[in-house]
């Protein structure tokens, strides 16, 4: 079995990707910016190098990188702090592969698309055609894969990337800048009004169908290869409003409905073949079936 690192260990992504790793019977270590008592966890900040010497004064096999400032809004808000940590914090970790051999697992986004308009896209288009990002916090994601395929090209880093579309399920709490999912079912179910953007569509993935595939990564790893990670089904933001408004019996005058969302993309749809091919990712559960799961978690968590 592998010694692993998992930087952003107790994000949303992060605590369920060490749970798996852990029951496959890998060593997994953890690092994050809170305070914790675990015996294989470290805290540090990965946009402070310094900080980091400490978690690589041991090797480790693996490093799944997820630690990362989300979200497109944040990314607005926080510009500075979104920038240190994803560009200048990946750069460190890609510093210490250098070092220390590990191979890496980096997680990248959706939100590299930009502007496509194609129907499907897949994971070779953003080297085809010049992408626009509409916002920062997709920038940045972009500008840590060309990061990566620098490192690659010049080092011959062994790197493979995934890039996740709308993850969503029990386990993200709540902020502002969270994912739509998690936005919807919280604001429903305390009475707080939220805006759909019509005519805007995803692919939308339960967690328990992601971290699986992420967790696949070890056994199927192949040095420079991209992944688009998505769920089967295609379907409206205002589908989705309409599932979370019946599932928590929020009330539909709480939805404003608007034309355009000027920090987001109309639609993204992934390609997600290569995926199921190589690391057995295996997306079934619907939003008739995450949905009231994510509605159920959150009443519990909340006590609403």
């Amino acid at each position: 079995m592998a010694k692993i690192l998992i930087t952003g260990s107790k994000g949303t992504l992060g605590s369920r990707l060490a749970e798996v790793l852990q029951i496959r019977g890998h060593e997994v270590w953890e690092v994050d910016l809170q305070h914790h008592k675990e015996e294989r966890y470290l805290r540090a900040d990965i946009g402070e190098y310094r900080q980091l010497e400490r978690v690589f004064e041991q090797n480790y096999d693996y490093v799944f990188h997820l630690a990362a400032e989300f979200g497109r809004i944040n990314g607005e808000e926080y510009y500075d702090t979104l920038w240190k940590t994803n560009v200048i914090g990946t750069r460190h970790i890609l510093e210490w592969q250098l070092k220390k051999g590990f191979k890496l697992v980096f997680m990248s986004s959706s939100e590299i698309y930009g502007e496509a308009t194609e129907p499907v896209l897949t994971e070779d288009f953003p080297m085809q055609k010049t992408i626009i990002q509409h916002n920062d916090y997709a920038l940045t994601k972009w500008v840590n894969e060309v990061q990566i395929m620098n490192f690659e090209r010049k080092h011959q880093s062994p790197i493979v990337r995934l890039r996740l579309f709308n993850a969503y399920g029990p386990g993200e709490y709540y902020h502002p800048y969270r994912s739509v999912v998690c936005l919807f079912v919280y604001r429903a179910l305390h009475g707080i009004p939220y805006d759909v953007f019509e005519g805007y569509s995803r692919v939308f993935m339960y967690v328990d169908d992601l971290i699986p595939t992420i967790a696949n990564a070890v056994d199927a790893f192949k040095p420079g290869e991209v992944y688009n990670v998505g769920g089967i089904e295609y379907r409206s933001v205002k589908e989705l409003s309409d599932l979370v408004l019946k599932y928590t019996g929020g009330d539909p005058k709480l939805v404003r409905y608007l034309p355009e969302d000027k920090h987001n993309t109309v639609s993204k749809r992934p390609d997600i073949r290569k995926a199921v091919a190589d690391l057995g990712h295996n997306p079934r559960v619907l939003l008739e079936e995450g949905v009231p799961k994510t509605v159920e978690w959150m009443k519990k968590v909340y006590e609403v």
